[in-house]
C-alpha cells in the first residue's frame, strides 16, 4: 500500500511487469481463472500479476489502515477552544433562561 497526500491506493502489477497503482475504493471485484481480473467500479478491467488472495490482503491492510486513523482520531481529547465554557462564571442556559423571564415579568407593569 501506497500513502500519499490525502490519497491511498494499493500496487499491482501489470503482465508485463510494470507496477500500476490502484485506488482501492474504486474495486468493485477480484476475479481469478487463470489470471487475476480486477474490475473497478468504473467497468474498466485490469489484468494483474497477483494472486485474488494477495489483493483482498492489500485491501484489507488499506482499510485498516484508514480505519485506524480514524480511532486515533476520535480518541484524542477535543482542543480547549471547542470546549464549552465552564469557567466560575460561566451559567447553564437554563439557569440564565430563567432569570430572564424574571427580569421581563418584573420589568412589567402591574395592573
Amino acid at each position: 500500500m501506497v500513502q500519499g497526500k490525502g490519497n491511498a491506493v494499493i500496487r499491482l502489477t501489470r503482465l508485463n511487469n510494470k507496477p500500476l497503482f490502484v485506488n482501492a475504493d474504486l474495486i468493485k471485484f477480484v476475479e481469478q481463472s487463470p489470471d487475476t481480473l480486477v474490475t473497478l467500479i468504473s467497468g474498466e478491467k485490469l489484468v494483474v500479476l497477483e494472486t485474488a488472495e494477495e489483493i483482498r490482503a492489500r485491501f484489507v491492510n488499506f482499510r485498516r489502515t484508514i480505519l485506524h486513523g480514524l480511532s486515533l482520531s476520535w480518541d484524542r481529547p477535543a482542543s480547549p477552544a471547542s470546549l464549552p465554557e465552564t469557567g466560575v462564571n460561566a451559567e447553564p442556559e437554563s439557569q440564565t433562561s430563567e432569570q430572564n423571564r424574571a427580569a421581563q415579568q418584573s420589568s412589567e407593569p402591574k395592573r
